[in-house]
């Protein structure tokens, strides 16, 4: 892989060997996703796991939403 930018290399490769953060995989609305916690039953969506077609269609459930959740 070629890389080409004028940005100095320290900065592309910022954070690239640090853990992101601690998700979680719980199923709120039917969908099983992965989330954030934010706070004690409130998460932010990162990304959904089981699904169907349309439900990646809908905003609520978009990637940075905030949705309430149970563990599952």
């Amino acid at each position: 892989m070629t890389l080409h930018t004028v940005m100095p290399l320290e900065l592309v490769l910022q954070g690239f060997d640090e853990d992101g953060e601690q998700t979680l995989d719980v199923r709120a609305r039917g969908v099983r996703m992965s989330v954030v916690p934010v706070a004690p039953g409130i998460g932010r969506i990162v990304r959904l796991l089981e699904c169907s077609l349309y439900d990646y269609l809908d905003p609520a459930l978009s990637p940075g939403a905030l949705i309430s959740y149970e563990f599952e």
